[in-house]
């Protein structure tokens, strides 16, 4: 193989495990994964096929792997509560639709349209303030359970579990807020919006599974790599994120995507400037 074909797939590879690794990490900790995926090849400039909807549809596969697994025993007992009219498998369903339907109508629009540097900036900044007014004054009131998520509160945490199409809210990071707003403990905001995000994450993998039509051999391989360090990041990540909130606020998330926006602002006039 020519030196200069190896060192490009060497490098692919390298950037493969980078990314795959930030976004096993980003899709649960509440930083947004969609912002670190496009900022990331933005900032250091990589293109190709690391740089596409395929291989973000290859990350998602991973960290969709990560949920089920560590959550395998819940699905269990969730599949279990089907046969109850108020079993907290029907409110997963219900938190998912806000998603399922702002996906289907908006998807296009937010992947395609809104993948901007200014916009990421400001919503990381947004979600920064929403996280901090959530945590104020959070041992004054009487933290509830995830059982006690009603209907109503499954709707609420799904319409926030929707904003996140928009790149810089984050997933993990908004849905958390929502439940801590509706009085929840961190640690069962955290799990409840896990379990939500299992089936938006399986149905956005799919939506996109047919960008992967026609990759070949080498691409494959690549994305494999990508999806296993997602699968194997994102599994420590969920575990040690739920045992975190036993203790710790959001606080420190917020700091940091305030830090993560004025880097991106920064990154943004030094190239202006240039």
């Amino acid at each position: 193989m020519p030196y200069a074909l190896s060192f490009l797939l060497y490098s692919l590879m390298l950037e493969s495990i980078i990314l795959g690794i930030v976004q096993g990490l980003t899709e649960f900790l509440p930083v947004s994964s969609s912002a670190h995926l496009i900022i990331l090849p933005w900032f250091f400039k990589w293109d190709g096929i690391i740089n596409s909807l395929s291989f973000d549809v290859a990350l998602h596969f991973g960290t969709l792997l990560a949920l089920l697994f560590y959550f395998r025993n819940d699905w269990v007992e969730l599949l279990k509560s089907l046969s109850q009219k108020e079993g907290l498998a029907w409110k997963i369903i219900a938190g998912t639709m806000p998603a399922v339907i702002a996906g289907f109508f908006l998807h296009d629009f937010f992947e395609h349209s809104v993948r901007n540097p200014y916009l990421i900036a400001a919503t990381l900044s947004l979600v920064s303030v929403l996280m901090l007014i959530s945590e104020k004054g959070y041992d004054n009131y009487s933290r509830r359970s995830m059982e006690s998520v009603t209907f109503g509160n499954a709707l609420l945490i799904g319409f926030a579990q929707a904003t996140a199409l928009m790149p810089g809210v984050s997933r993990s990071g908004i849905t958390i807020v929502a439940g801590l707003m509706l009085n929840l403990r961190r640690e069962d905001a955290a799990r409840f919006s896990f379990l939500l995000a299992t089936p938006a994450v399986a149905g956005a993998s799919l939506l996109e599974a047919k960008n992967l039509a026609g990759t070949g051999a080498i691409e494959i391989d690549i994305f494999m790599t990508g999806a296993l360090f997602s699968a194997a990041t994102g599994f420590f990540a969920v575990k040690y994120l739920i045992l975190f909130f036993k203790n710790y606020s959001l606080r420190p998330f917020a700091y940091y995507r305030f830090l993560l926006s004025f880097a991106i602002i920064l990154a943004i006039w030094t190239r202006l400037a240039g």
